[in-house]
């Protein structure tokens, strides 16, 4: 995956060249990273946005703590049969995607754009009923996040993962009509970030790893390979 890559392309031999050895042990569900980094088995793990931290202490018990916040992959919007935002026209169909977070993030980025505006305290919870002003009336067509870029032919825009997008290939910098701004609250929220252990957040094997990851040399690898689906926060 894309964080793979990004450890051991980039930042391993920079790690080397101050003598330490990174050894990346990739993990196929969000449970066990912060499972085996409670457990001390790892030093830290690389998946997860401050979000999910936080609700996984919580349901767990755990006491997992940000070393240091890395990257967003933001969402996008995406022309389907409308080029344009300024040429939707009333009544336009825009797909979103169909769970909690997601949606909340598409509906946050419409309302970016000024198509929408969205209830006081939405926020990160939102859902087409916060939608208070709609001029355009636009219609929601509510669909699983991974199965957007297949029918976007069928709608007239639609809202897009960074890494969906990615895997379908469009490219974020290239065809995103409008993408997350790095100040908004999605972006901050949906940073993922390096998770340690509490009390170890200043072990100066993580602060090596964060500051490689903040490097001029890692992000430049970063905006190379991504072409703008992965957008470094430092």
């Amino acid at each position: 995956g894309v964080l793979n890559e990004i450890l051991s392309e980039a930042v391993k031999p920079l790690l080397e060249s101050e003598g330490y050895t990174l050894e990346v042990v990739e993990f196929n569900d969000y449970v066990q990273p912060n499972t085996v980094t409670e457990a001390g088995e790892v030093d830290a793990n690389y998946f997860q946005h401050r979000s999910y931290l936080d609700t996984f202490n919580e349901e767990n018990g755990t006491h997992l703590v940000e070393a240091g916040g890395i990257h967003y992959e933001p969402f996008g919007l995406y022309a389907g049969k409308t080029a344009s935002l300024d040429a939707l026209a009333d009544g336009a169909q825009v797909a979103l995607p169909n769970d909690t977070t997601n949606e909340a993030r598409a509906l946050l980025l419409l309302q970016q754009e000024g198509l929408i505006k969205l209830a006081d305290g939405a926020g990160i919870t939102a859902t087409p009923q916060d939608v208070v002003e709609n001029p355009k009336n636009l219609q929601f067509v509510e669909v699983e996040a991974a199965t957007i870029p297949r029918i976007l032919d069928d709608v007239d825009i639609a809202a897009i993962n960074g890494n969906y997008a990615l895997d379908a290939g469009l490219s974020v910098a290239d065809d995103a009509l409008a993408i997350e701004d790095a100040a908004s609250d999605a972006a901050q929220i949906y940073t993922n970030v390096i998770v340690v252990p509490e009390g170890k957040q200043d072990d100066a094997k993580v602060k090596a790893l964060v500051d490689a990851l903040h490097s001029e040399a890692v992000r430049s690898y970063i905006d190379a390979t991504y072409n703008g689906a992965v957008v470094v926060v430092s």
